[in-house]
């Protein structure tokens, strides 16, 4: 089983699951992400999906024995096409999305994370944007999301150069969001998916949605319908009772 799927309220964590590859993206690994976001499309409950990988690697990339055998460039055009389909349908989604970087994160590894509303690591995390070791450049569409992250200079540098860096140095750079010690890692992971997942759908939907106004007076609305709503009320009254 390429993809380990965990459920709890209001929570789908997939775990790429292929160790002996350092969880390389392979075809099999594509299709059931497919099929899980099938799933998570048609889902009203869920506030959050939470990618991270099993063993010491977060994703190595793509599988390079399995997609070596594409020799021709059209057929490496449809296996891009379609790894930046399924990475384009995951930004889409109507709730939360992190990415857990566990360990290592090369080559495409970095680029699927770079798809996510929200990125964090452990701290002994490497991030190597390596493609150019092998005469390439990325191919999953993560070089206009790494240059609006870090800067056009930056971006360029860390694919020419084939930097790989820490996870402190990915904080520092804007790539990541967080960076937890390894010592409490599951248990800040655990913190930040409950903070993440407080507030309803519609809360959620509203503020990726917000991102595309163009003007600020298209806050005020629905502020003030999420001012009157019960849960505001109720939580405001929670808060008040307790001092």
């Amino acid at each position: 089983m390429p993809l380990k799927i965990e459920r709890s309220p209001y929570v789908v964590k997939a775990s790429i699951n292929r160790e002996k590859a350092k969880n390389a993206v392979n075809f099999k690994l594509m299709d059931r992400l497919e099929e899980l976001l099938d799933q998570l499309e048609s889902d009203q409950e869920t506030r959050l999906f939470v990618l991270t990988g099993n063993g010491d690697s977060f994703i190595s990339g793509g599988d390079l024995r399995e997609f070596h055998q594409l020799k021709k460039a059209d057929e490496a055009k449809q296996m891009t096409r379609r790894m930046i389909h399924i990475l384009e349908r995951i930004k889409e989604l109507p709730f939360w999305t992190l990415s857990a970087i566990n360990g290592f994160a090369y080559g495409g590894g970095w680029e699927v994370a770079s798809f996510f509303d929200f990125r964090i690591a452990i701290k002994n995390a490497r991030i190597g944007f390596t493609q150019g070791k092998f005469y390439l450049p990325p191919g999953w569409g993560g070089i206009s999301l790494l240059a609006d992250m870090v800067g056009e200079n930056r971006a360029l540098y860390w694919l020419a150069s084939q930097k790989v860096i820490s996870a402190g140095q990915a904080l520092e750079a804007g790539y990541l969001h967080d960076v937890f010690e390894e010592s409490v890692y599951d248990q800040k992971l655990d913190q930040l998916i409950s903070r993440l997942t407080l507030n309803d759908r519609a809360f959620i939907e509203y503020l990726k949605q917000s991102l595309s106004f163009d003007d600020v007076s298209q806050e005020i609305e629905p502020f003030s319908r999420f001012w009157e709503s019960k849960e505001h009320q109720k939580r405001v009254d929670a808060f008040l009772d307790r001092k």
